[in-house]
């Protein structure tokens, strides 16, 4: 007896989003040079621990009066909308009514260093920026990666049928590559972390969390 072909669809997706900035190439090396003197006591943010291996800025990257921060952060937000735009069906001038309310730091990851797991329920959107990366390590293939977690199967019977499911239905986290020039950008709710840098060089990012207030929006909590 003969099957009919079932019909299968994707349910509760998650999207991820990678956009390659235009001005990379004249901002990263300014931007570099700029972090890489501030990092320092004065410019650490007070929540998180101190560490030897990894420094964390100040989440207040959007009020600096730095030409080079001004322009990653347009095009930063750019990016961010982009991604936006192309998943809902808000017209343009609806998305150009749309308040901005955003936080950004830079982090520098040392070898030997990570940034422990996180997310940010209070934003709706989280972009990673890439202005430095070393060369991958030849030991370890997740030195310094973006890890994203899986956490909505974790409570799911696994037998010999859910445990070899092919994309996008396989079970797991999710990883990418910070390359220099390239932003993620992903939901604020997605548990996420940079794990232990195994290489020779610094990897250098910018993060960013932000969330789209409408005209008449009220009742959205401070950061």
């Amino acid at each position: 007896m003969s099957v009919p072909a079932p019909l299968v669809v994707p349910l509760f997706a998650t999207p991820f989003g990678v956009v390659t900035l235009p001005e990379a190439e004249a901002l990263n090396p300014a931007l570099r040079q700029l972090f890489a003197a501030r990092e320092a006591a004065d410019w650490r943010d007070p929540l998180e621990e101190a560490s030897a291996h990894v420094f964390h800025g100040r989440d207040d990257l959007f009020s600096w009066a730095d030409d080079s921060v001004a322009r990653l952060m347009r095009a930063m937000l750019g990016g961010v909308t982009a991604v936006a735009a192309s998943i809902n069906t808000l017209s343009p001038d609806t998305l150009a009514s749309l308040r901005i309310e955003g936080r950004a730091r830079f982090t520098i990851v040392h070898p030997d260093g990570c940034v422990s797991s996180r997310n940010h329920c209070n934003s709706a959107w989280v972009a990673v920026y890439c202005v430095a990366a070393p060369a991958p390590s030849p030991t370890r293939f997740d030195s310094g990666v973006l890890r994203l977690h899986e956490s909505r199967l974790g409570a799911t019977f696994a037998d010999a049928t859910t445990s070899d499911t092919v994309m996008p239905y396989r079970p797991g986290h999710s990883t990418w590559r910070p390359v220099p020039g390239q932003m993620a950008v992903f939901p604020g709710a997605i548990t996420h972390e940079i794990a232990l840098l195994r290489s020779t060089g610094d990897l250098v990012l910018v993060t960013a969390r932000l969330r789209y207030v409408g005209p008449d929006q009220t009742g959205v909590p401070w950061w």
